[in-house]
């Protein structure tokens, strides 16, 4: 079991993951819509109300507002009734369409009534017990399926030490990702005016198996009575649906770069707690130096150019394993995520020598990325600032 492990393990970084490419460079034609659960898996339950009716409906209303306002958008689904559909064949159904976003949708669930809020997921490391606990409720479906010992080579949902193999994966598309789950998260805080309990990273077996940017929204809590009744209801899920498409409007937009469709902030309640590191600072560079303060970049005109490798949610020590060896080592925040870099270079050539380096380390999703005068700038941009 140990050796099938250890296969598996390669052939997600050889055979699953593909190399992250210049983000300016993609678009969004095709959209799988997840519903979770179906069929004989309820997954959670609330006083009157099941997760697996409230998720589909979500997800054909979300599909619907895709169809009518973003024509060049294909709509798939992974169900359309109350089916069963095993976690697998729900990544085998985007993977096999070439989509270029997958998008699970769920509701969640937790012994006591008090909490309350959406969160939405990427693909990472739990590095809390409650991420664990999402994961490990949503996970749990396999369990209902035929012979998931053998489909999921012997992964236990319920045993903690069956995801210590996650710490291993770093999806080349966590960025993007990432810039999906922020803009869920924004348009459920201003317009549904659902608590922002944040973007956050577990290990999901439905998304694991993934070769697009993906992401797993918990749309609230069906375990809450205020919430229960916004989820089953009418006009609720239709609040969601159009707080879900609008944020695939506005990454699509911001990914083709087209014009955004301004975006309506809040205007009855503000977010209470903004992050002072990304609210004042944006997204900057930084080089973590051994006595853990921060160095500020050189500005001039020209772009230098760093690998990221390496995705946080919360600050590793300066003496941290992950940075040891690494060449200028550094790190800067975006979107409530610390993203660790190696080099600061002038050239991309000299980049592409530290990306190899890093991924001979194993970090084999590792990429290059490029800042002017402190601020990240497209792959694109910075060539074009080189020739001129």
């Amino acid at each position: 079991m140990a050796l099938k492990r250890i296969i598996l393990i390669f052939i997600l970084f050889t055979g699953v993951f593909v190399a992250c490419t210049d983000v300016s460079a993609q678009k969004v034609q095709r959209v799988v819509l997840d519903a979770g659960h179906g069929g004989h898996d309820p997954g959670a339950v609330g006083k009157f109300s099941k997760e697996k009716d409230i998720t589909l409906a979500i997800a054909l209303k979300t599909g619907e507002l895709i169809r009518q306002n973003l024509k060049d958008v294909e709509v798939i689904y992974t169900r359309k009734t109350d089916v069963f559909v095993e976690l697998f064949r729900r990544a085998k159904i985007a993977n096999e369409a070439k989509a270029d976003l997958f998008i699970s949708i769920h509701c969640n669930a937790n012994k006591s009534t008090s909490p309350y809020g959406s969160e939405t997921y990427v693909m990472g490391l739990h590095r809390t017990e409650a991420n664990l606990a999402v994961a490990q409720l949503e996970n749990a479906s396999i369990l209902l399926e035929e012979d998931y010992h053998v489909q999921y080579e012997g992964f236990d949902p319920r045993s903690p030490e069956g995801y210590i193999f996650f710490s291993m994966l770093q999806n080349a598309f966590l960025d993007q990702g990432l810039e999906l789950a922020s803009r869920v998260q924004g348009h459920f805080r201003d317009h549904v005016k659902l608590h922002d309990r944040g973007v956050k990273q577990a290990g999901f077996l439905v998304l694991y198996k993934t070769t697009m940017p993906s992401v797993l929204i918990e749309a609230g809590f069906i375990s809450n009575a205020q919430e229960e009744k916004l989820l089953a209801s009418e006009s609720g899920q239709n609040k969601i649906a159009q707080a879900i498409y609008r944020a695939v409007r506005d990454y699509k937009n911001t990914i083709e770069k087209t014009p955004l469709t301004k975006y309506e902030p809040a205007t009855e309640s503000p977010d209470p707690d903004p992050d002072p590191d990304t609210t004042d600072a944006g997204e900057k560079p930084a080089t973590a130096t051994g006595s853990g303060t921060v160095v500020a970049p050189v500005a001039d005109n020209l772009p230098v150019f760093k690998v990221q490798f390496l995705m946080s949610d919360t600050r590793l020590r300066d003496d941290a394993p992950e940075l040891k060896g690494v060449p200028d080592a550094g790190y800067y925040r975006h979107q409530g995520m610390f993203k660790y870099t190696a080099g600061n270079v002038r050239t991309e050539a000299e980049a592409q020598q530290i990306k190899t380096d890093m991924q001979r380390k194993g970090y084999r999703d590792a990429f290059i990325i490029a800042f002017l005068n402190g601020e990240r700038i497209s792959m694109d941009d910075a060539r074009r600032l080189i020739k001129n």
